[in-house]
């Protein structure tokens, strides 16, 4: 996923990434990760909720929320990571960002807020998955285009998916790839899918293949033109003796 421009936060291991509004997808990607370094179970927390420690009770309800006074260790350590999960949370959201959260009291919530906000609920979620999947189904090098224009085009829709929760097998996007290559590439598809275990190789071995043909095709169409150029000079003196 392409970084955003202009990064003020985040370009320490030791500080999660600030949340100023823009660029949500790539924050919520490198917040996941920076919440999974420091305790993944601060992650389960996001998305299962508070841990609240209960007690068994003889008559109905039969179960009810310990007072703090009744937390064993154990309890309290577990606690205190559902407050340390909000605190990581709170702590990276901006001015432009707070008024979406203020009122939720867990982590689970601040999470959910802040997802609809800016993804939408879950039928706006699924129009954009359509939207993408449509994309990448009628995907397409373009004629003119070079390998890594290509590639960024293509890396950004299988990001905009994968952060919907679509993900898309290694060895389908390899075989997507060569599949929309213009037919200029036939020669080189044909060279890789002969040599090369498809469903094994991965999309940097490729694209880094592929970038290394296109540039020895540049380098030779490079080489070609002063031939050219010398024989169209070489027939019109010619023509001019003739004369």
């Amino acid at each position: 996923m392409a970084a955003p421009p202009n990064l003020e936060e985040g370009q320490s291991t030791y500080r999660p990434p600030k949340l100023n509004g823009q660029h949500y997808k790539w924050w919520k990607a490198r917040m996941h990760d920076f919440i999974m370094v420091e305790d993944c179970e601060l992650w389960d927390i996001i998305c299962d909720g508070p841990y609240v420690p209960t007690k068994v009770l003889e008559e109905l309800p039969f179960s009810m929320e310990k007072t703090s006074k009744e937390y064993t260790e154990a309890e309290k350590k577990a606690v205190e990571k559902n407050f340390r999960a909000k605190k990581i949370l709170v702590c990276v959201i901006g001015p432009e960002e707070y008024n979406r959260i203020s009122t939720c009291d867990t982590t689970k919530e601040i999470w959910e807020a802040l997802q609809i906000a800016h993804e939408g609920t879950t039928q706006v979620k699924q129009s954009k998955i359509d939207m993408l999947t449509i994309e990448y189904e009628l995907f397409k090098m373009r004629d003119d285009e070079s390998i890594q224009d290509m590639d960024t085009r293509f890396t950004s829709i299988i990001n905009g998916l994968h952060s919907l929760g679509e993900t898309i097998p290694r060895n389908k996007l390899v075989s997507k790839i060569l599949s929309f290559l213009p037919s200029s590439w036939e020669s080189k598809v044909n060279a890789i899918s002969e040599s090369k275990d498809l469903q094994e190789m991965t999309i940097e071995e490729l694209i880094g293949n592929l970038k290394t043909y296109d540039l020895k095709r540049k380098i030779n169409s490079e080489r070609r033109e002063p031939k050219k150029e010398k024989n169209l000079v070489l027939k019109a003196d010619y023509n001019d003796s003739g004369e």
